[in-house]
């Protein structure tokens, strides 16, 4: 499998391109802001060619070059249908210190082509097999995209705002929700296997195991008792 992964130029947000190898067929996960010029030279160091652009969730850091990305190749985004207003109108999903943040108004056109996600559904896309995971508390749409490990691949969590080494996305913008966040740790994170390499939205990789035995959320969440200085 072939995972290459860069930061966007506003909020650190990672877009990633992900392959079964390289020279074949690939999705992009999260097009952020300022990504399409260093995302251009990824595909065409790597010879990889997008098929479907993938959104963990409506937040602008996440979908700012969705359209771009996706009008340039014909191909569609998939989003969870709990996130789409904010494909109509970014500024549902950001606080008002944002909203001013970027200037108070966007000019802004949605992909035409965007398919829903579900939870369960299963994703038969450039030669991989991606299972979406409803996970909703950072927003009403996030989801995980799961792939299965292979020979020498572990399994693979893209996690959005979901899960980041050490921490967990913010509840408190528009849609957020700290008891839905909790129960998608618990249910959706929680029972993966400790080998998972978790891909997140912000910050370096980590794995399940990592998070399970050190995130204080995930700690709370599990019952495990609270380690000395937290």
């Amino acid at each position: 499998m072939f995972i290459a992964g860069f930061p966007a130029d506003a909020f650190g947000t990672n877009c990633f391109v992900v392959a079964p190898a390289p020279g074949e067929d690939c999705v992009v996960v999260d097009p952020g802001i300022g990504v399409t010029k260093r995302l251009d030279e990824v595909l065409a160091e790597h010879k990889v060619n997008p098929v479907a652009v993938l959104l963990t969730h409506g937040h602008l850091d996440h979908t700012f070059s969705v359209t771009p990305v996706c009008s340039k190749r014909d191909i569609p985004a998939y989003l969870h249908p709990g996130d789409d207003e904010m494909l109509v109108d970014p500024a549902k999903g950001l606080s008002a210190d944002l909203t001013q943040l970027f200037g108070g108004r966007f000019e802004w056109v949605e992909p035409s082509d965007v398919r829903p996600l579900s939870d369960g559904l299963a994703l038969d896309l450039a030669g991989l097999s991606v299972t979406v995971d409803h996970a909703p508390g950072h927003t009403r749409g996030s989801v995980l995209f799961r792939l299965p490990g292979e020979a020498d691949v572990p399994p693979i969590c893209l996690s959005g705002d979901v899960l980041f080494a050490g921490s967990i996305g913010r509840t408190d913008l528009p849609g957020g929700d700290s008891d839905q966040m909790m129960a998608s740790l618990r249910d959706r994170i929680l029972p993966l296997p400790d080998e998972t390499l978790v891909l997140p939205g912000h910050g370096p990789q980590t794995t399940i195991g990592q998070e399970r035995a050190t995130n204080p959320f995930l700690r709370q969440v599990s019952g495990a008792a609270p380690r000395r200085g937290w």
